[in-house]
């Protein structure tokens, strides 16, 4: 049963056109500020850049794969029609309709305040409101997520919520608190100065509100990763998943030590204390638990198929691994990626070590490891194990596959490292143009280079992506069976409720966020700061 293959094929698809664009952007940035090319005449025309790449690749993207994945999954897994399908399609347009009317003031030069807004910037009201229109969209898929999932339980009650669908739903059920913070920055600071009813801005409070969401988004972009870690990747490969109750462990941990982290990224904010900044330090590091347990549970998963290939020995089992099976390829890769950008992570979680890379290229180079590199490798693995049954048409090519991974890869690396050893420099981020000529910058013209060229290979490897999806609707028609998702080893016939329900761990999740946010806001709410706001545009 597969209702909805229009639905995901529609939520696929107009996320893949956003990020070929946003993939391109991200390249000519690198390129005019890079020593192979002249300072920009107009050096705004760099920030529209940065904002429409980062607003496509932060929000458009994962929310989109996000929820048309999350269809597919309650569909397939629960084996029973998706409820509210009309409300599925109306979630869609409005995630459409938002992106669209978030960059038309981005392509006008109305909204260069990139995707983290940034106060006392303020851009054109329609970016703000398209935003709020993606996330309104993307509430309705979390509420659908809900609804299908209680229905399903009522059916079965005591039978083990199937774990893909109780990943995803663990997903959706972080992503409506995380966009919290941002939803209320947008609504009682940003808007309001954006429509000119006032001309001041809590610059400070904005920050602290939206780093309520800008960690944790980081989980959202993760979980269709983890998921297809967990229930696509042992499957593709011939063998078991290692263990079904360490998946449902990994997930809600990620609920539970995701959101109260945020202000990390605030290490070098006067506005906050130390004392809270220690505590969010303390549980970034509990997040790297749900990580850890996933590499180990994952890696087991990869040895079982490899010993039931005939693999044997401590380490001679690694050569009997499918390596020309694409999904292998992927999660090597996805692993050796997740691997460097989460090293590069306990540097900025270190109140120390960050004030000696924060803000300079070596933030660049690690999330775009983490995002560009471990994510986002795993949502064309998704789409690639997905689209046979969304079209009943086989993949283009397995070589092009491949191809289109190593270049994906290499690509990555090539792009990343260099961004790591500049901001080990100094070389900050985020600016227009740098003098190459100055003796200081000099040593760092070779590395940028070496960036342009990584990205040089991402915006090849990018379109041969979508070139291989395109070419799929036109191979031979062939029915690929039913779909299936990773089978445990020893496969649960009940589990503890705890493992089976949400209601304790968003309780855990909505009160850790309140206490470790509580008394920052409230103590920036009583002192009442603001600084003029910056309008961008012609409203300068």
């Amino acid at each position: 049963m597969f209702n909805v293959k229009r639905l995901v094929l529609a939520h696929f698809w107009l996320a893949f056109v956003a990020f070929a664009v946003a993939l391109v952007l991200g390249e000519w940035q690198m390129y005019v500020r890079s020593p192979l090319h002249a300072w920009l005449t107009h050096a705004e025309w760099y920030y529209r850049s940065v904002t429409a790449h980062g607003s496509a690749m932060a929000y458009v993207l994962p929310t989109l794969v996000a929820m048309g994945f999350g269809y597919a999954i309650t569909e397939l897994s629960l084996k029973r029609p998706l409820i509210g399908i009309k409300w599925a399609w109306a979630s869609f347009w409005l995630v459409a309709v938002g992106a669209v009317m978030a960059m038309t003031p981005v392509a006008m030069g109305l909204a260069s305040v990139l995707y983290t807004f940034y106060p006392p910037m303020v851009g054109n009201p329609f970016y703000y409101l398209g935003v709020v229109l993606v996330v309104v969209g993307s509430w309705i898929w979390v509420a659908l997520t809900s609804i299908n999932l209680h229905a399903w339980k009522r059916d079965n009650p005591g039978v083990p919520v199937p774990l893909a669908m109780f990943a995803s739903t663990a997903g959706a059920y972080l992503w409506a608190w995380t966009a919290v913070g941002a939803a209320l920055e947008i609504l009682l600071q940003i808007l309001p100065a954006a429509v000119g009813l006032t001309d001041r801005i809590d610059a400070g409070l904005s920050r602290v509100l939206f780093s309520w969401t800008l960690h944790a988004i980081v989980y959202f972009w993760l979980i269709p990763a983890y998921i297809a870690y967990y229930t696509i990747v042992p499957r593709a490969i011939g063998g078991r998943l290692y263990s079904d109750s360490m998946a449902r462990i990994s997930f809600v941990l990620f609920l539970v030590f995701a959101m109260p982290i945020g202000i990390h990224h605030l290490f070098a904010d006067p506005q906050v204390g130390s004392g809270f900044k220690f505590v969010h330090a303390i549980f970034t590091g509990m997040v790297s638990v749900p990580t850890l347990l996933t590499i180990f549970t994952v890696c087991a998963s990869v040895e079982i198929a490899s010993r039931l290939r005939g693999g044997h020995g401590a380490f001679g089992w690694l050569k009997a691994l499918p390596w020309r099976n694409p999904m292998m390829l992927v999660i090597a890769f996805s692993f050796v990626m997740l691997g460097f950008g989460g090293a590069g992570g306990l540097i900025n979680m270190s109140y120390q070590l960050d004030m000696t890379v924060h803000n300079t290229q070596w933030i660049t180079g690690h999330f775009h490891l983490i995002f560009g590199g471990a994510v986002v490798i795993m949502y064309f693995a998704i789409a690639y194990d997905l689209w046979p049954h969304l079209t009943g048409r086989l993949l283009a090519s397995a070589r092009l596959v491949r191809t289109q991974l190593w270049l994906w890869f290499v690509g990555m690396i090539v792009l990343s490292f260099p961004w790591h050893y500049t901001g080990l420099l100094g070389m900050p981020r985020r600016m227009s143009f740098y003098d190459y000529s100055d003796p200081l910058i000099a040593t760092v013209g070779l590395p940028v280079i070496m960036s342009v060229v990584g990205g040089a290979i991402l915006v090849i490897s990018g379109l041969l992506f979508v070139y291989i999806l395109a070419r799929s609707h036109f191979t031979p028609r062939q029915d690929p069976g039913p779909y299936t998702f990773s089978v445990a080893v020893h496969p649960p016939t009940r589990v503890p409720v705890a493992l089976n329900s949400f209601a304790l761990w968003i309780a855990m999740m909505v009160g850790l966020t309140l206490v470790n946010y509580g008394f920052p806001i409230a103590q920036l709410l009583a002192k009442g700061e603001s600084v003029p706001v910056v309008r961008m545009g012609d409203q300068q």
